[in-house]
């Protein structure tokens, strides 16, 4: 037996999960994803974004197979399940070309059909992940749509998830809304507005969205932040009420968003941020904390996770291999052409600055027909109709309004943003969701285009069983303590630093 497979032996009957399933993109880490995952033994992680809207899209187009409408069946509120079918399901699906019928939009006035949908569409997805096996299920949200965060965490927990992770910003005050939903108490949630001294506060009270009697509360789920510098871990951990139940550290190689670089942004030869020594994420002081820690992006490989089991972790967090996967949530012509361009080497994976509205950096694969190509990007009509990343803004008058860096610009000017700001952002909602298939048509006949993300690191490809690998796959690979390791791809000692994250 190999080092490598002693430590990855040793650890097998570990309290927590040797491997997590990122949670990616908008229903790209959905539940046949998760579901599939969670059947080995790992962590299977859904997306938590959006799925207000993917339920309603979903029924829209006649729920073929019938799991939305079961998972419907399974929700404690059965007068809000009939009336969501009522809304949104069309027997046989809506023509081709026919616009989906539109959702609510997030804000901070209180909207009981808004928190109703959230908490369906979080419920549906958990409660079909969890069928079949007894392994965990989590659920990924970001920090950033913070105004859906209260009744989507409400309804994963309905649905018995696991594991909630979150990042994308500084989640301190997640634990403590954990503890109030598990309890039945209202949680308050501050909502950064801009342009006000202080944040705005909402409320959600599960009392609003009650279940029948006899319903069991709860059970409070393990919460990981995602973070990726050492100090942000630290702050976390010093009080009781913000401390997470452990942490995963994100390297500036892993797909869909990333922390852009400490201190002044610096951009190389080809516009992508440059990452240095303030970057690396210090494992020893994480360590130090004594809470559970994986590691993510750029450690896709039996011999990554061994390393990271050496320096401390529980273990990692891979998002890339998985995506890839035959069970992931990606339109299969897209997946296709993904792999066939990283099979001929030519997939481009870039860390684009300014393609995100949140102000992150943001990977984008390089794909004919989606907004990565300019001509693309150019023809959509800038519109701001999801609003999933749209900021509140203190108006003059005092009253909170939104905007958004990929709605019109002359919009998002005059609601003080810059041109600045608004250069290059593209409609991430709406892009997204078409990856998957759920794009939607306007009247005139346009067709949202795609926008596809992947992480930086492709080793692992060459050492799975066939371009149309599962995601057992991929943790069988994982676990297996061979001998490949992140070297065997050419490219590969470019594309994933290991030194962004080692012990400093």
């Amino acid at each position: 037996m190999t080092e490598v497979q002693e430590t990855v032996s040793a650890m097998r009957h570990a309290a927590h999960p040797l491997i997590i399933q990122g949670g990616m993109g908008v229903g790209v880490s959905g539940w046949k994803l998760a579901r599939a995952v969670a059947r080995t033994g790992q962590l299977g992680v859904v997306s938590g974004v959006a799925l207000d809207l993917l339920l309603a899209r979903r029924l829209q187009l006649g729920d073929p197979d019938g799991d939305v409408r079961r998972a419907l069946a399974a929700y404690p509120r059965r007068k809000a399940a009939e009336r969501i079918l009522d809304r949104y399901f069309v027997p046989g699906g809506i023509p081709k070309g026919r616009p989906f019928r539109p959702i609510p939009r997030l804000g901070v006035r209180p909207n009981p059909w808004r928190d109703e949908l959230l908490a369906a569409g979080n419920f549906v997805e958990v409660w079909l992940a969890r069928q079949g096996h007894d392994g965990p299920i989590g659920v990924n949200y970001l920090e950033k749509i913070q105004l859906a965060t209260p009744a989507s965490a409400y309804g994963a927990m309905l649905a018995g998830v696991d594991y909630v992770l979150m990042g994308a910003g500084i989640p301190s005050e997640i634990p403590a809304l954990l503890d109030a939903l598990a309890a039945g108490r209202p949680a308050n949630l501050s909502i950064t507005v801009a342009g006000a001294d202080t944040p705005h506060v909402i409320t959600f009270d599960p009392a609003t969205l009650a279940t029948p009697p006899g319903t069991p509360p709860p059970r409070r789920p393990r919460f990981l932040a995602i973070v990726s510098a050492a100090i942000l871990a630290v702050h976390l951990s010093r009080s009781p009420a913000t401390r997470p139940d452990g942490f995963v550290l994100e390297s500036p190689v892993a797909g869909g968003h990333s922390a852009p670089p400490r201190g002044r942004m610096r951009l190389d030869d080809t516009g992508e941020p440059v990452y240095g020594p303030r970057d690396r994420i210090d494992l020893d002081k994480v360590a130090a904390l004594g809470l559970p820690f994986w590691l993510a992006g750029g450690h896709s490989t039996p011999k990554a996770l061994a390393e990271a089991l050496a320096a401390g972790a529980s273990g990692i967090q891979v998002g890339t291999a998985f995506a890839l996967s035959r069970d992931s949530g990606l339109d299969p012509r897209a997946r296709a052409r993904l792999l066939k361009d990283a099979a001929d080497g030519t997939l481009q994976v870039r860390n684009d600055p300014s393609a995100s509205p949140t102000g992150f950096p943001f990977k984008v694969a390089r794909q004919p027909g989606t907004l990565s190509e300019q001509d693309v990007y150019e023809r959509r009509p800038r519109l701001c109709d999801l609003g999933y990343l749209r900021t509140p803004y203190r108006k003059p008058d005092g009253e909170i309004g939104y905007r958004c860096p990929a709605e019109p610009v002359d919009t998002f000017l005059r609601k003080g943003g810059t041109v600045e700001e608004a250069t290059g952002r593209q409609c991430l909602c709406n892009a997204l969701t078409a990856t998957i298939g759920l794009g939607q048509t306007r009247a005139d006949g346009y067709v949202e285009p795609p926008l596809l993300t992947l992480g930086q690191d492709l080793g692992f490809l060459p050492h799975l069983p066939s371009a149309d690998y599962g995601a057992a796959d991929v943790v069988e690979y994982l676990l297996s303590g061979g001998t490949a390791d992140a070297s065997a791809a050419p490219d590969d000692a470019e594309q994933r630093p290991s030194s962004a994250l080692s012990p400093t």
